[in-house]
């Protein structure tokens, strides 16, 4: 059993619009992202399952080229190896389950943030 405290995760800023945190357990990883307005990350694809929550903020998801806007307190699931991207359209805080293990993300070879 482990315990964490958001603040306490590090935080890698990825650009100038987004940062992240995450943890890792045995078979998902939890990201916690803070994104602002006019941010964008590219349309990219993972073998992993994700599901996303807006805590605050509105994002608009493009998955296999269809737009939801998903708002605070709403949830998307998106299935493994979908192609998706997001724009950030207010300042938003973001959790993002994943499974299994981001391992691109524990290894720094996630590279579809600098497309």
């Amino acid at each position: 059993m482990s315990h964490y405290r958001w603040a306490d995760v590090q935080n890698e800023q990825i650009n100038s619009a987004i940062a992240r945190r995450f943890i890792t357990g045995d078979s998902v990883t939890v990201g916690r992202f803070e994104l602002k307005q006019g941010g964008v990350v590219p349309t990219h694809a993972h073998a992993n399952e994700q599901i996303s929550m807006v805590l605050s903020g509105v994002l608009r998801f493009t998955i296999d080229g269809k737009d939801t806007i998903v708002r605070a307190g709403e949830v998307m699931q998106i299935p493994g190896n979908a192609a998706h991207g997001v724009e950030v359209l207010e300042d938003t805080v973001v959790v993002d389950v994943f499974s299994p293990v981001r391992q691109d993300w524990i290894d720094k070879t996630d590279t579809y943030f600098k497309r």
